[in-house]
């Protein structure tokens, strides 16, 4: 993660806005009193909020986790090509 000082973040605003979001890398701002800020897109935020809720959701965890059982075991869920057909037209 790059790191710049709150004086130059405010100097380059627009560059540093730019680089974060073409280059989907967050920015870590330092500021003097030592408390620290991040910089990211919208789009990564989004991105992470919807990771983290996937990593809290037990439940979840555990469907992915048997699915990959199957699907690594060939035993898992074969749709007809009618079935696959309709899910692919979505």
């Amino acid at each position: 993660m790059d790191t710049t000082t709150v004086n130059k973040f405010r100097d380059c605003l627009k560059n540093f806005v730019e680089q974060v979001v073409s280059q989907h890398a967050p920015l870590r701002v330092t500021r003097r009193t030592g408390s620290d800020f991040v910089v990211m897109s919208a789009e990564d935020w989004e991105r992470d909020q919807e990771t983290l809720y996937v990593l809290q959701n037990t439940s979840l965890i555990r469907q992915i986790a048997e699915s990959s059982a199957t699907h690594n075991a060939g035993t898992g869920y074969t749709p007809t090509k009618e079935q696959l057909d309709e899910i692919v037209s979505i």
